[in-house]
């Protein structure tokens, strides 16, 4: 019996050892990644992120294992026994960590102690302060489009489920944008037959239809009503805008394009949406609308001129010409790095921290090969002070900088149309780290 004993001891301490060894060797990789973003300042997350309670999590790797950019960039790793978000700026939102937690151990926030973020006050519905109003996609803090999908979907099923629908005097609900969480809510509404109408200030796709030319805008499949799984893994934003116009045009769904809401106004227990082009009343209403409606302006002298824009859409409109940058996120380096590949150019991108925190390793190393390649100017910790007629001058550092200019091109983000919302009466919180 004790020789039977001994047989099973030694292939249980060979296992242990190695699960050992393993968890070790994951243990220093963890803290190699969280030390090299920390030294090198990418430790804001840029939306939606996991923070996971030490007392809970119990070291099992699901969340890892969830996490869909985990496998390519290693999100989360295990620090001191427990796991952590160790590369931040990689993190999407896509929230699939807190559902894999046997624990329970992972909260999703908005923002930072350092970073706040404006969100609409929502239920887990979808469902604002305002009875009948809801809100869905990037209104919502949610930018990734797979996500906005998914809340547009959601959102839609929770609408179905309201009493007071069906009257031959009014709508079920007035869709407010054509993006992507707008296209899956209108598709949904159509799935179940309610009185409807899609209402978009722009075009089709919302906030996708101003991505830069050639842009990579999807990065996983997503299951559409009336139309079933869409397969893509990348694709670009001119191939997206091109499907979601093929949607519309198999599924027969009407958008009301380039009519904008201008007042939503309560009534009895439904409300009155007015446009520039008339007025619906209806059950409830969605709001699928983005957040860069009012680009975040400078506030320098001389960007009133003509010559300042707040978004790219073609790189080949600045050929031959001196341009600047404004911004440290995705759309920044971006529009930086693809304006520089267009011959005669010359380009600096300006940001006032010291790191792109906010950006994807992918543009940020694209940024890097650039600049050595002496194609880009980047200047790190500045900030631009006035834009001249023929030049924009820029403070790095205490030293002022005067730069030959053509164009300005400031990727600042948007403003949260506040006032709007404060006019329905939807209450807006400040995130700093908190669900």
């Amino acid at each position: 019996m004790e020789q039977e004993w001994y047989l099973y001891l030694g292939p249980a301490l060979v296992i242990w050892l190695g699960y050992s060894l393993l968890r070790a060797r994951a243990h220093r990789e963890a803290e190699r990644i969280w030390r090299e973003a920390k030294e090198a300042g990418l430790t804001e997350p840029a939306s939606l992120h996991p923070v996971i309670n030490p007392s809970r999590c119990i070291a099992c790797g699901s969340c890892a294992h969830a996490c869909p950019e985990n496998s390519a960039h290693k999100v989360l790793g295990l620090i001191r026994g427990k796991m952590e978000l160790i590369n931040p700026t990689h993190c999407i939102g896509h929230g699939a960590c807190k559902a894999a937690c046997p624990a329970d151990a992972i909260t999703l926030v908005f923002g930072t102690a350092t970073r706040g973020v404006d969100i609409p006050q929502v239920s887990p519905a979808f469902e604002s302060n305002v009875p009948g109003l809801f809100i869905a996609g990037e209104l919502g803090g949610m930018g990734l489009i797979r996500n906005a999908i998914e809340q547009g979907k959601q959102a839609m099923e929770s609408i179905r489920k309201l009493d007071g629908l069906g009257r031959d005097d009014r709508l079920d609900v007035v869709i407010v944008g054509a993006g992507p969480a707008g296209i899956a809510a209108s598709l949904t509404a159509m799935k179940h037959g309610l009185r409807f109408v899609t209402l978009e200030q722009d075009s089709l796709g919302g906030t996708v239809a101003h991505f830069p030319r050639g842009k990579i805008v999807m990065t996983a499949p997503v299951e559409l009503p009336l139309v079933g799984k869409v397969r893509f893994t990348e694709t670009t934003k001119e191939q997206l805008l091109e499907f979601w116009q093929k949607v519309v045009a198999d599924t027969g769904l009407e958008v009301s394009f380039r009519e904008k809401v201008e007042e939503v106004r309560r009534e009895g227990d439904g409300f009155r949406v007015i446009t520039g082009k008339g007025e619906y009343v209806s059950r409830a209403v969605l709001l699928a609308i983005g957040r860069r409606g009012t680009p975040r302006k400078l506030g320098v002298p001389g960007e009133e001129q003509n010559k300042v824009v707040y978004r790219l859409i073609d790189p080949e409109q600045y050929r031959g010409r001196h341009v600047l940058v404004v911004g440290g996120g995705d759309s920044a380096l971006e529009a930086a790095t693809s304006i520089a590949e267009e011959e005669g150019t010359t380009v600096t991108l300006s940001y006032r921290s010291e790191a792109f925190g906010r950006a994807k390793a992918k543009n940020r190393d694209k940024v890097a090969r650039t600049e050595q390649e002496g194609r880009l100017r980047v200047m790190m910790k500045s900030n631009v002070r006035e834009i001249r007629e023929e030049s924009v001058v820029i403070e790095q550092e205490g030293e002022l900088h005067e730069l030959p200019n053509d164009a300005v091109i400031v990727c600042a983000g948007g403003i949260l149309p506040t006032p709007f919302l404060k006019s329905i009466g939807i209450e807006v919180e400040t995130k700093y780290g908190t669900e």
